[in-house]
């Protein structure tokens, strides 16, 4: 028998969600991490979308994530893993369906900031696509960290919807989950624009 697979739930972050991701936050983030304040700030940024990960049978936030939709870029903010819920794909499954929300509400770009020393993160990203547009330096205020500036081709190109795919068909053989936007794209969407704009995401 094969393994049984792990049922998730996921939904918009609320503020009463707001407890279990302050658990996360520090874990995640060190001392770079978000204050409950900026939690409360961002579910009410207009720009904003916030998901959380949830256990289906415990009933636990184990993951969430969001981004800014600027025009049609979504700017990553946030993606944390409980770390008692690391290496079993749940990073992978917030990820996809920040792809999907922000092509459904309609970026063509995605961008991100990650830390030169993350590559546990960076790996994630480079499996979905995401290149190395530069470096940022010193830009994490607790050690003055670099971070490099992640972005990705036109998600509407049809290489990248084969490359989501395949990633969302190799996280069901693990995880159970309905995406809170459609896996297929929305029908009568022009493709007409298919290269970066060259305008630089938010710092």
């Amino acid at each position: 028998m094969g393994k049984r697979q792990r049922l998730l739930e996921l939904r918009t972050l609320a503020d009463n969600d707001l407890d279990e991701v302050m658990d996360i936050e520090p874990v995640a983030f060190g001392n770079h991490h978000w204050s409950r304040q900026s939690f409360i700030n961002e579910l009410d940024n207009r720009l904003g979308k916030y998901y959380a990960a949830v256990d289906a049978s415990t009933g636990q936030l184990v993951g969430y994530s969001g981004f800014w939709l600027i025009g049609d870029e979504a700017h990553i903010t946030t993606l944390a893993v409980h770390p008692d819920c690391r290496r079993k794909r749940i990073g992978e499954v917030l990820l996809i369906n920040n792809i999907l929300a922000a092509r459904q509400a309609g970026a063509k770009w995605l961008t991100l900031e990650v830390r030169v020393s993350n590559e546990k993160a960076q790996n994630l990203y480079f499996k979905f696509g995401f290149k190395n547009l530069g470096i940022r330096r010193h830009y994490y205020q607790d050690n003055s960290e670099d971070a490099l500036v992640l972005w990705t081709e036109n998600i509407l190109r049809p290489e990248f919807m084969d490359l989501l795919n395949e990633r969302i068909s190799s996280v069901r053989q693990q995880i159970k989950v309905d995406w809170l936007a459609p896996e297929e794209l929305p029908e009568g969407l022009e493709l007409s624009t298919m290269f970066h704009s060259g305008e630089e995401g938010r710092a």
